[in-house]
């Protein structure tokens, strides 16, 4: 196996074949998200991709082009198909490019293979690239096939800035809501003002307990604060106009998972920012991960 180590000033990464992920990032020797051991295994998703989309699909079932398809139920408990169909794939290493401490980057890829609930051929590829303003990961897609494929994606990052969620201050510029189901499927979009999801203002997250998708994005970045120091995810909020933000409460998980997201959980039903790759097109999302201060630093 390739040693996918990349430095950049302050910055160290390591990526991983198992679902094209992003491992580790540390600034400094801190921290920024959540890591796991080589050779996994990958708790709750940690830094992988989610393609060819992300969040659920309710109850593993959609409609697409007028026929019904089935996907395979990942979420037993709730009955969905979740994350994609790559995020627990062992990704191929195309190429590792390192500049001595300064910069470099890793590109991994894989395929979507047809099936019976995903009847479309999608090439993907990300590149993790460190330099000592960041990590910046581009996924890209490809239909490869000979019909139109309906996509989606976002990553998986659960950021750091301490041990205990509750402390984060968290500042997340969006409008609206997705509020769901207690299965988590999708009930209602809603404006954030009033209810306990505005943190359009930073502040402390305490004990609310988050698992949403929020949208009309005025700018495309979460920060996060604590005690031991502070991350922000940063994105083309044009491009990717969703972002579901996860606290983990009741899992047991350090962080705060904050995805950046094409498209809403449920897109291939509802249809909303659903991207539809007509054969040969190509579609790329981009994200930054980068060190802050800690809480109360500017």
């Amino acid at each position: 196996m390739p040693n996918l180590t990349l430095l950049g000033g302050p910055y160290e990464a390591v990526a991983s074949e198992f679902g094209g992920a992003l491992r580790v990032l540390r600034h400094g020797g801190r921290d920024l998200v959540t890591s796991w051991p080589e050779g996994g295994p990958i708790p709750l998703y940690s830094g992988v991709m989610l393609a060819p989309w992300p969040n659920r699909v309710v109850g593993g079932a959609y409609v697409f082009a007028g026929e019904r398809r089935r996907l395979p139920v990942n979420e037993p408990d709730r009955g969905h198909a979740l994350h994609g169909l790559v995020a627990d794939r062992a990704w191929e290493c195309a190429e590792v490019l390192s500049v001595e401490d300064e910069h470099g980057h890793v590109r991994l890829t894989t395929t979507v293979e047809p099936t019976e609930g995903y009847p479309f051929r999608v090439a993907l590829e990300v590149r993790h690239a460190l330099s000592a303003d960041g990590l910046t990961t581009t996924l890209t897609a490809q239909n490869i096939g000979d019909s139109p494929a309906p996509y989606g994606c976002g990553p998986h990052p659960w950021l750091l800035a301490g041990p205990d969620v509750r402390e984060y201050e968290l500042e997340l510029p969006a409008s609206r809501v997705l509020l769901t189901d207690e299965s988590l499927a999708p009930v209602e979009s809603v404006a954030v003002d009033g209810t306990p999801y505005d943190f359009r203002a930073p502040r402390r997250i305490g004990e609310t307990a988050i698992d949403h998708a929020y949208t009309e994005v005025e700018t495309g970045r979460v920060r996060v604060r604590g005690p031991e120091g502070g991350v922000e995810i940063s994105w083309d909020a044009t491009a990717m106009p969703w972002v579901q933000v996860c606290t983990g409460t009741g899992l047991g998980h350090r962080g705060l998972a904050v995805e950046p997201m094409t498209c809403p959980p449920d897109a291939f039903n509802s249809g909303t920012d659903l991207i539809v790759l007509q054969p040969g097109d190509k579609h790329e999302a981009t994200w930054t991960i980068a060190a802050l201060g800690a809480a109360g630093e500017g």
